[in-house]
């Protein structure tokens, strides 16, 4: 019997908690605190962008204040702006609509790809002859995009890629890190992130004048170098603390450990997983050589679930002590204020040109990263319980 209907919890220990710290956060902090440099002037910001540029592979990182910032700046380094058309997935957290609506361009939202999660390279080429400016891929649950077609698509049109890795720290595509893939990464280092600082963002490039141009964004418009009041743009102060940087340093070190033990676990649940008839874990693409697995994202089969809502199998699953949720329950393109913006400006978003992305906002469920940091038994308790809900889904009302 399912715990909803008064029977045994599949779970009754806890998964691992997160955010994981320990020592090495807490010394960090105490330096920064110690050295009263808590802002502008101390040395972590700096350290930080020199490590996580090193990380990525790429030139330069720029550390900012969220992962939108770190949207909305590199964009409007980019000079997109007022109208402009930015094609990207309606598959995704609010904060990457946003951040181009922020700038008054537009999003222009092609599908996903069938089964999937994350943009169907194949109709990206189609949207950028219909006039769009920049490419911004996302890569959901820390699965990296077909990144060989999009880029094939950014250099016939030279058009720049935008690389959303708010979720994909330490991803690689065929064995190159992301952040470096495109004309500009941008990285979330929010609570939930498998690299956190609470708050705070980052941007990775390989190219020196945006590299100026987007620090010169987050830093109030200031030109690097120059005078403190000297500068050529209107800017932000959209600067990273030197107590996150601090933190997020410490936190650098423990990310390939972490990594290599949810590939690990989530390879173990992907086998088990093969015996379900009624879910399928959706599995990074194999070019993907390196995946920290932010989600573990599974999928509804609605050949056996009929019309059941999404949400009543989250509350289940929940109550067997799976830290399960609904993710993003309807697309961007139907989220009343993002449709209210695209009428405003014209765009009318015909839903069933986006029926992947309906289909996967409808159907898959977002477990925490948290549970691939345990042992087997952890990963095994994750197929038990999707097992039983399964086994007894005349249960679920």
């Amino acid at each position: 019997m399912l715990t909803i209907g008064g029977g045994e919890r599949v779970r009754r220990d806890p998964f691992p908690g997160w955010p994981v710290w320990g020592e090495e956060e807490e010394r960090a902090l105490l330096s920064v605190l110690r050295s009263g440099a808590w802002g502008l002037g101390g040395e972590f910001v700096a350290r930080l962008g020199g490590a996580f540029a090193e990380y990525v592979s790429c030139s330069y990182c720029i550390p900012c204040m969220n992962g939108t910032v770190s949207l909305k700046v590199s964009l409007e380094a980019l000079g997109i702006g007022e109208g402009d058309l930015v094609v990207t997935t309606p598959y995704t957290f609010v904060a990457t609509t946003t951040a181009i609506i922020e700038l008054g361009a537009i999003p222009y939202y092609v599908d996903l790809e069938p089964g999937g999660v994350n943009i169907d390279a194949k109709l990206v080429g189609e949207a950028v002859e219909n006039g769009a400016s920049a490419i911004l891929p996302v890569y959901v649950g820390g699965h990296p995009a077909d990144m060989d077609a999009l880029t094939e698509v950014s250099r016939t049109h030279n058009i720049p890629i935008v690389e959303d890795a708010a979720e994909a720290h330490g991803a690689e595509w065929r064995g190159r890190r992301v952040g470096g893939l495109g004309t500009l990464g941008c990285f979330s280092f929010q609570s939930s992130k498998v690299m956190t600082s609470g708050e705070g963002g980052a941007i990775t490039t390989n190219d020196p004048d945006l590299a100026d141009r987007c620090a010169s964004l987050i830093n109030c418009g200031r030109t690097r170098g120059a005078d403190w009041y000297e500068g050529e743009t209107l800017g932000y102060n959209y600067r990273m603390t030197e107590f996150q940087a601090a933190v997020l340093l410490a936190q650098l070190e423990r990310l390939d450990g972490q990594i290599e033990r949810r590939e690990k676990n989530f390879e173990l649940l992907s086998s088990l997983c093969r015996e379900l008839e009624g879910f399928y874990l959706i599995r990074p693409r194999p070019e993907a050589t390196r995946v920290p697995h932010y989600l573990v994202m599974v999928r509804m089969r609605r050949d056996y679930w009929g019309d059941m809502p999404k949400r009543r199998l989250v509350e289940a699953l929940r109550a067997e002590g799976l830290p399960a949720s609904l993710g993003w329950p309807v697309p961007l393109h139907r989220h009343k204020p993002v449709k209210d913006y695209l009428e405003r400006k014209g765009m009318r978003v015909r839903p069933e040109t986006l029926s992947n992305a309906e289909e996967a906002a409808s159907s898959t469920i977002f477990i925490h990263h948290r549970v691939l940091l345990g042992s087997d038994k952890e990963a095994e308790d994750v197929f038990r319980i999707l097992q039983k809900i399964e086994r007894h889904r005349d249960d679920i009302q």
